[in-house]
């Protein structure tokens, strides 16, 4: 396969699962602020999504940080790199530069949704009814992956775009897990009171994943076992542990594929030993935010490996 194909394969599903967690990220900030203010002062749920999201150094210093202003920035924003509407188009644009490389499904189902993005109606959507907005972003994610997953012959074709999309849901379940972070309770000692239980509910809802950890956990909604489901756990489709395992068996795919191993395949392995090997009493007293800190950084540089083995650039 032509490095060119491989680039553009990887970065297509990096795009449309950007787009997706952007949407959750928005959920987290909606679903929080839905919470009556406990004390006076500034709401810091709209700040916490654009720290997380990583777009706060383009927004406008002086814009209020109220919904409307930060969902059209991280929705329809062409400025933001990451928006919603630029991460289709350029989504599409990966799609388009290999047509040839991906299936007349997938193609539809991407071409689909950013046809209906781009309309006005769409804005008004966002502006009055962000929720039903974020479910239709979310749909489309799914949509585009029913649509792979279904269609696309297994070749090393579909190791990038499954490199591409584990690498971003990675990523962006750590942002998720780290909204919780930024976001400031009043007082030390609300630590533990129902609107902490109530605000760690909320990530797993975002991540989609209230369901699935109830299977697991049952009724224990604590702050230990929900970072345990998101970030070790690896039957947990979102969590990190089983990005890093999908990551490193498609690596190993394109190993046997090629006939040729290079260093991100170790690195790979050493990412995902270093989750197999923590345990959540370790990670939360050195800091979850820290810990959430390192492993986006090992992330990118593990990113930046496969395009340096695979001779492609970053986008």
């Amino acid at each position: 396969m032509l490095s060119r194909t491989a680039e553009n394969l990887f970065w297509l599903s990096r795009y449309v699962e950007r787009a997706e967690n952007m949407a959750r990220l928005m959920e987290m900030g909606y679903r929080m602020a839905l919470m009556p203010a406990v004390v006076d002062g500034n709401r810091s749920e709209w700040e916490s999504v654009l720290s997380a999201s990583g777009c706060a150094a383009g927004y406008d210093p002086d814009a209020p940080l109220r919904q409307e202003e930060v969902a059209n920035f991280l929705i329809f924003n062409r400025d933001n790199h990451s928006s919603i509407i630029n991460c289709f188009e350029y989504a599409r644009a990966n799609a388009r530069a290999m047509r040839t490389a991906i299936t007349a499904e997938m193609w539809e189902a991407l071409n689909n949704a950013l046809m209906e993005l781009r309309r006005p109606s769409m804005h008004n959507l966002a502006k009055n009814e962000l929720p039903e907005f974020i479910d239709w972003v979310k749909k489309q994610g799914a949509l585009f992956r029913g649509a792979t997953d279904s269609t696309i012959l297994r070749n090393d074709g579909y190791d990038f775009i499954r490199l591409g999309t584990f690498i971003e849901r990675a990523d962006n379940t750590a942002r998720l897990l780290d909204v919780k972070y930024y976001v400031l309770l009043p007082e030390t000692s609300m630590v533990g009171d129902g609107v902490d239980n109530y605000q760690w509910t909320t990530v797993l809802r975002a991540a989609s994943s209230l369901r699935a950890f109830h299977w697991v956990y049952r009724d224990d909604y604590s702050p230990h076992r929900i970072a345990h489901f998101l970030i070790l756990n690896p039957f947990s489709p979102r969590s990190l542990a089983h990005c890093s395992e999908q990551i490193t068996q498609h690596l190993e795919r394109l190993a046997r594929h090629y006939g040729q191993r290079h260093s991100v395949h170790r690195q790979a392995v050493e990412m995902y030993s270093l989750l197999t090997q923590s345990d959540m009493d370790e990670i939360f007293s050195g800091g979850l935010h820290e810990f959430l800190t390192d492993f986006q950084g090992r992330n990118r540089i593990l990113s930046l490996a496969i395009a340096d083995a695979y001779h492609f650039g970053g986008q």
